[in-house]
């Protein structure tokens, strides 16, 4: 189920979709500690009774929370991507390509950084249903890595790389944007001034095109 942020209207029938997007709304404003099931309850102006009876618990909600952001977040990659001119040379497109993968991930951690967190968050978080709530069952797909595998396919039929070597080019690009999301959002890079973080993230983001050729 896609739920959208901003659904503050609870319309009869649909109370787990606009628990979801009151659960949406709380990470955006605060990451997933902020996801509480009687929080969520409150702001679509039921029970917490009723909300039981869609959600077990904390965890349960923030687990499908947790997958609507990392939807975001392949969304924003690919919005990127379909942004970026083309080339007639498949190599160049293939690496322009990765480039605005890699540039649309990052921007959706600095527009949307309570989302981009919740997307990683950890499997166990403290909340006010309980001591613990813990986020049980198959973790959501990670589109985001597929779009990074995909990229770099691309990149091996142009010849760029080694095909053997993708599958670890893969987990070092995505390594690298996510720890290069986390430094602006959290780390001393946070203080850098737009222009200085333009040239950080640019030069970043080439070194992770180049680094693709490593056989």
């Amino acid at each position: 189920m896609a739920a959208i942020s901003g659904g503050k209207t609870y319309h009869h029938g649909d109370l787990r979709n606009a628990l979801i997007c009151a659960a949406v709304d709380l990470a955006t404003e605060g990451g997933p500690e902020r996801v509480v099931l009687r929080e969520a309850a409150r702001r679509v102006g039921v029970s917490p009774t009723a909300a039981y009876r869609h959600f077990d618990g904390r965890g349960e909600l923030l687990r499908t929370v947790k997958a609507h952001a990392q939807r975001a977040l392949a969304d924003s990659m690919e919005r990127a991507a379909a942004r970026e001119p083309g080339a007639d040379d498949p190599g160049l497109a293939a690496e322009r390509r990765l480039a605005a993968l890699c540039r649309g991930y990052v921007a959706f951690a600095l527009a949307q950084p309570g989302l981009y967190r919740a997307a990683f968050c950890a499997a166990r978080q403290a909340g006010a249903d309980g001591p613990v709530a813990e986020c049980r069952g198959p973790e959501p797909e990670v589109r985001a890595f597929t779009l990074f595998a995909e990229a770099l396919d691309a990149l091996a039929g142009a010849g760029v790389p080694r095909r053997e070597v993708r599958p670890a080019a893969g987990a070092a690009a995505w390594s690298a944007v996510h720890g290069l999301s986390l430094l602006l959002l959290e780390g001393p890079l946070r203080r850098l001034p737009a222009p200085r973080r333009n040239a950080v993230v640019e030069t970043a983001l080439a070194m992770v095109v180049s680094g693709t050729r490593v056989t």
